[in-house]
C-alpha cells in the first residue's frame, strides 16, 4: 500500500514559515516530499530555505506583512506561491501575533492588529486559496489555532478571541467544502518553544505554573505541533473534516 502520510508532488504554502511553529511545519512538510513556499515578515528565511532545498524539494519565500491585508494582497500571495512551485495544494495559516495587556488597559489598535493578523488574514488567505481548490476539485486547509482557542487565557483578549475564531472559521469551510474535495481542519498548539512564549519562559514563576499546570512536563518543540499539519495535509486526513487536532502535551484535560 501506498504511505498515506507521502506528500511527494504536492505544493504547499506556510505562512509565517520562517520560525516557530511555521518553521517546523515548513520543514516537516518538506521532508515528507512536499514543495515549500512561505511567508515571513522579519526573520530572515535563508536557513529555512535552504533546508528545504537540501532535501531536493523547491523553495521559496516572500515577505508579508498581514496587518491590513487585503483581497489582493491576498491573491497575490497565493499566485506567488503557485508560481514558484506550479501549483498549490496545501495552505498552512500559521502567521501570527500575540499582545500581552490587561484588558482595561488594551488600546483598540492594539486589539485591531491582532485581529487583522490572526482573524482577517486568515479568511483571506483561505478564500483565496478555497477559489482555486475548489476550481481544481481538491486542496488540504490547516489553520493554527492555539488551546486559547477553548480558554480565556491571561491578559491575551485579543488573541484568545482570534484563536477562537479560527477555530469557528475552520467548520465553516468545511461545511461548504469538504463536498468539493478540500478539506479545512486546524491545530490547536498548547504552550511551545517559540518566540511567543519567549517572555513566559523567561518569567520563573510564569513558566513554574505553567509546567505545573502541563501533564507533560514541559513546553512542546515546534517539531511536535508540525507533525500534525502533516497528518492534516497527507492522505491520512483524507476524512478530516473540521476537526481540531490538539497537541498541547494534555493541558486542556487538566
Amino acid at each position: 500500500m501506498a504511505n498515506p502520510f507521502d506528500l511527494t508532488g504536492r505544493k504547499a504554502l506556510v505562512t509565517g514559515g520562517a520560525t516557530g511553529i511555521g518553521e517546523g511545519i515548513a520543514l516537516a512538510l518538506a521532508e515528507a516530499g512536499a514543495d515549500v513556499a512561505l511567508t515571513y515578515r522579519s526573520h530572515q528565511p535563508e536557513g529555512t530555505l535552504k533546508a528545504i532545498r537540501a532535501m531536493g524539494r523547491k523553495a521559496a519565500a516572500v515577505q508579508v506583512d498581514f496587518v491590513d491585508m487585503d483581497e489582493a494582497a491576498a491573491e497575490q500571495v497565493m499566485r506567488f506561491a503557485s508560481d514558484a512551485l506550479g501549483g498549490l495544494d496545501i495552505l498552512v495559516n500559521n502567521a501570527g501575533i500575540i499582545h500581552r495587556e490587561a484588558s482595561v488597559d488594551m488600546p483598540l489598535a492594539d486589539w485591531r492588529r491582532v485581529l487583522s493578523v490572526n482573524l482577517d488574514s486568515v479568511w483571506l488567505l483561505s478564500q483565496a486559496a478555497g477559489r482555486h481548490m475548489v476550481a481544481q476539485g481538491s486542496g488540504k486547509i490547516v489553520i493554527v489555532s492555539s488551546v486559547l482557542g477553548s480558554q480565556g487565557g491571561l491578559r491575551v483578549p485579543a488573541y484568545a478571541s482570534s484563536k477562537h475564531a479560527v477555530v469557528g472559521l475552520t467548520r465553516a469551510l468545511c461545511n461548504e467544502w469538504a463536498g468539493l474535495g478540500i478539506n479545512v481542519n486546524a491545530i490547536a498548539p498548547g504552550y511551545t518553544a517559540t518566540d511567543n512564549t519567549q517572555a513566559l519562559r523567561d518569567d520563573p514563576d510564569r513558566s513554574r505554573a505553567l509546567l505545573e499546570r502541563i501533564p507533560a512536563g514541559r513546553f512542546a518543540e515546534p517539531r511536535e505541533i508540525a507533525a500534525a499539519a502533516v497528518f492534516l495535509a497527507s492522505d491520512a486526513a483524507a476524512y478530516c473534516h473540521g476537526s481540531v487536532v490538539t497537541v498541547d502535551g494534555g493541558w486542556l484535560a487538566r
